[in-house]
C-alpha cells in the first residue's frame, strides 16, 4: 500500500515538475532540461516538493536530499566510503539568493577533497545512493555510515519524525 502511494506521489510530482518547466520557460538556452526554470540565471540546485513524508527538499533531478545527524556544524563528516553511499549535493558556482519554497539559507562548505558542498540553514546536504529514481526516500530514518540520515525540510532542518523508513533507530536528529 505504501509502495502504491509512493509511486502515485512520484507520478504527481513528476507531472508537477513538467508543468512548472512548461509554464515557466524563460527561453534561456542554457537551462538543463531536467529542471524547471531557475528564479535567476543560476541553475536551481534544490527545490521543495510535496511527498508522502510532507514537503521536503529534492535536487535538480528530483532525488531526495538528506542531512546527516553527525554533521553538528556546516563541516561535513561524511567522507570516503560514506560519501560514496551519500553523495554530497554540489554547491553551484553562484548560489541563488533564494529559491521559491525553500526558506533555509543557502550556503556552501568546503569538503576535505576541496570540492564545494551545498548547505541549507548551515547543514551539509546529500543524496542517497539507494535512491535510484526521483521521489524515492529510501534513506529516510536509516542509520548508516555511523549515524542517522533524514530528509531535509524546506527550512533546512532534519525531519523530526524519521518514521516510515525500513530502518529507524528511534533517536533524535540532533539539530
Amino acid at each position: 500500500m505504501n509502495r502504491t502511494r509512493t509511486v502515485m506521489a512520484l507520478a504527481v510530482a513528476t507531472a508537477g515538475l513538467a508543468l512548472v518547466a512548461a509554464c515557466g520557460d524563460s527561453g534561456s538556452s542554457n537551462e538543463p532540461s531536467s529542471a524547471g526554470p531557475p528564479p535567476s540565471s543560476t541553475s536551481t540546485v534544490i527545490s521543495a516538493q510535496s511527498t508522502p513524508l510532507g514537503t521536503i527538499l529534492v535536487n535538480d533531478q528530483g532525488l531526495t536530499v538528506y542531512v546527516f545527524a553527525n554533521d553538528k556544524t556546516s563541516t561535513s563528516t561524511c567522507n570516503g566510503a560514506c560519501a560514496a553511499n551519500w553523495p554530497p549535493v554540489k554547491a553551484p558556482a553562484t548560489l541563488p539568493a533564494s529559491i521559491p519554497g525553500v526558506t533555509g539559507a543557502l550556503g556552501e562548505t568546503t569538503r576535505t577533497d576541496g570540492s564545494k558542498q551545498l548547505t541549507v540553514a548551515g547543514h551539509p546536504v546529500y543524496t542517497f545512493g539507494g535512491d535510484n529514481a526521483a521521489g524515492q526516500t529510501n534513506g529516510q530514518g536509516i542509520t548508516l555510515d555511523g549515524g542517522l540520515w533524514t530528509v531535509v525540510l524546506p527550512t533546512g532542518a532534519a525531519d523530526p519524525h524519521p518514521s516510515g523508513a525500513a530502518q529507524t533507530n528511534g533517536g533524535g536528529v540532533g539539530y
